[in-house]
């Protein structure tokens, strides 16, 4: 539930923060792209704290540091590149259109489950891919001048058409990759670890985010966006204070998002934790309305049910799945129990 609750708050919190950003005055890409990776080092106290799982049954032998070495700076950096879409995609689009669109993760991943971590396809499972799917054509297709939490900006009403496909597209290829990412931790914790104990979790949560925040912040002094970031600070709605407030809120948030999906890939797999990441899905369009008026439009209501929709067959495939186990694990125990009447009886 803890894990849970992270990834909710997380997923919530990370693109407001993002949004408002924007809207009071930001217009740095690659700090929002640092900031998405920057909060790693707040991990280190609990990894510090966390005592070492003991071992049950024959002890596995640690993987290879160079192996690690070498996965984790890869991991880190598919993770940059995919921030950096993310932060495309939260400059050109509206905060409730970049959310719905972003749940067709969960359809993504169910590919990359189904290819990576041999995830079975079942019916419920294809119908919630092809209505993700609609969700999004959906969206892809709604009249971006219905938002008014993104401006227009010069060249009008072409410009705008413009950044909103632009935005669409990196979108879902932000998703695509996310959900990508996801299946390759579960396929690292199962196949090369051996085992997601705590201390493994957090160690390949800093790891592959400190690869990442090198990358970004390699980028931004290479690009030469550093030397507008006083500025920025200065004409920022509410001052500096809140400049460094929102740009820490927008790395807390989405270390928050990041830790919890980590850890329920590691306890149970990558798509259970998009299937929980997508229960924020009826709150962040709904607090987009409230905190910066974006317009809920007759296609978002349908493109969010058909989301939800989507999710629903998720959750009830997992109860399926929960009450086949349930039931294979009752038989084992009931046969168990049959041989050892047997063996009393021969025993009398």
């Amino acid at each position: 539930m803890v894990d849970m609750l992270m990834l909710l708050v997380g997923e919530a919190m990370a693109p407001l923060l993002t949004r408002l950003y924007y809207n009071s005055g930001g217009n740095s890409l690659w700090m929002v792209t640092l900031a998405q990776s920057a909060g790693a080092p707040l991990l280190v106290i609990p990894f510090l704290l966390t005592p070492r799982a003991a071992a049950v049954g024959e002890p596995r032998p640690a993987p290879a540091p160079s192996k690690m070495v070498a996965i984790c700076v890869a991991l880190g950096l598919v993770v940059g590149c995919d921030n950096l879409m993310y932060s495309y995609a939260m400059l050109y689009l509206p905060v409730s259109t970049f959310s719905l669109l972003a749940a067709t993760q969960l359809a993504f991943n169910a590919v990359t489950s189904r290819l990576i971590n041999a995830q079975r396809f079942t019916p419920l499972v294809v119908n919630s891919v092809v209505v993700l799917t609609f969700s999004a054509a959906l969206l892809g297709v709604d009249d971006p001048s219905s938002s008014s939490s993104v401006s227009g900006g010069a060249g009008g009403d072409a410009v705008q058409r413009g950044k909103h496909a632009a935005g669409v597209v990196l979108t879902l290829s932000a998703s695509a990759v996310y959900a990508l990412i996801l299946s390759l931790f579960e396929a690292t914790f199962d196949k090369v670890i051996g085992a997601a104990t705590p201390r493994w979790v957090l160690k390949m949560q800093i790891s592959t985010n400190a690869v990442a925040a090198t990358v970004s912040a390699t980028a931004l002094f290479a690009s030469g966006e550093w030397r507008t970031i006083g500025g920025e600070m200065a004409a920022f709605k509410g001052g500096k204070a809140a400049y460094a407030a929102t740009v820490v809120g927008v790395a807390v948030g989405w270390q928050a998002a990041t830790l919890g999906a980590v850890r329920l890939i590691a306890r149970v797999s990558s798509l259970f934790a998009n299937v929980t990441g997508t229960l924020a899905l009826p709150m962040v369009p709904v607090l987009a309305v409230a905190l910066f008026g974006d317009k809920m439009t007759g296609t978002k209501v349908v493109a969010m049910l058909m989301a939800v929709w989507g999710f629903l067959s998720y959750v009830y495939q997992h109860y399926l799945d929960g009450r086949r186990a349930a039931a294979r694990e009752g038989r084992v125990h009931a046969a168990a129990g049959c041989g050892i009447c047997t063996d009393q009886m021969n025993y009398s």
